[in-house]
């Protein structure tokens, strides 16, 4: 009689040869099977989750891990009142280089500024390709100065580039980034503060590109709805006790 505590399990009912494939094609190492089934089945479940949150042309987070980084690092900010920078970057003039030299060379710009990006940050930041030719890095705990500092250290970098697309053609490109500060001791919302470091990134392309803006608002506008739940209650209390009786004594409806 098999124990139902640690139930057998049988490999090859499972068909994880497609998923055995895909891990091994990206560098993942498997155990062998015959270790046992659950090492296995483990090293495939977390290999495929990883591989879930990672871009695969150039191997930073992709959009969904970075939005689940952003969501967690306005809890910590709200929480604890810490500074942290979302910067947005994008390369200029990205699609003239896929149309002159096609998208394979589209494609090693891509993963040169993304090693390059990851060089210039911190292993506490969380650099991810936001889509397209378009960047994004979330920084905790960043005092302003200092990611003044990174993100001019940034655009420096990628423009010194010199990537090689083909045996006979390297090209140079520059860089626009916009960031934003997160409000402290307020909940934002990961859209908010997308849409405030994008505003950013928009204006550096309208004021020539190659550059750097940077917001540092600190405080974010309340809404006539926000402000009817947060002081509705207040304004029912104050009617009440306008309303005292004769023994001192308010009357709530």
């Amino acid at each position: 009689m098999t124990n139902p505590a640690s139930p057998l399990l049988d490999l090859h009912a499972l068909r994880l040869d497609d998923a055995r494939a895909l891990l091994e094609h990206d560098g993942t190492e498997l155990p062998s099977p015959e270790q046992g089934a659950g090492p296995y089945l483990q090293r495939i479940i977390d290999g495929l989750c990883e591989l879930s949150l990672r871009d695969p042309l150039t191997g930073l987070a992709n959009r969904r891990h970075f939005r689940a980084v952003l969501s967690r690092e306005i809890e910590i900010v709200a929480r604890s009142g810490n500074s942290a920078l979302l910067l947005m970057l994008d390369i200029d003039h990205f699609k003239k280089i896929n149309d002159s030299h096609g998208h394979l060379a589209g494609d090693r710009v891509l993963q040169a500024v993304a090693r390059c990006i990851s060089g210039c940050v911190r292993p506490q930041d969380t650099v991810a390709r936001y889509g397209g030719e378009e960047f994004a890095i979330v920084m905790p705990d960043c005092q302003a100065a200092y990611g003044e500092t990174v993100a001019e250290r940034i655009r420096q970098s990628v423009a010194a580039l010199d990537i090689s697309v083909s045996p006979l053609l390297n090209l140079q490109l520059t860089t626009s980034v916009g960031g934003a500060f997160a409000p402290v001791w307020v909940r934002s919302t990961a859209d908010l503060w997308i849409e405030r470091a994008d505003t950013q990134l928009y204006l550096a392309k309208a004021q020539g590109r190659n550059q750097v803006c940077i917001d540092h608002q600190q405080v974010i506008s309340v809404s006539a709805e926000e402000k009817s739940l947060l002081f509705g209650s207040l304004a029912a209390v104050e009617s009440a006790w306008g309303e005292l009786g004769d023994n001192h004594t308010p009357r709530f409806s």
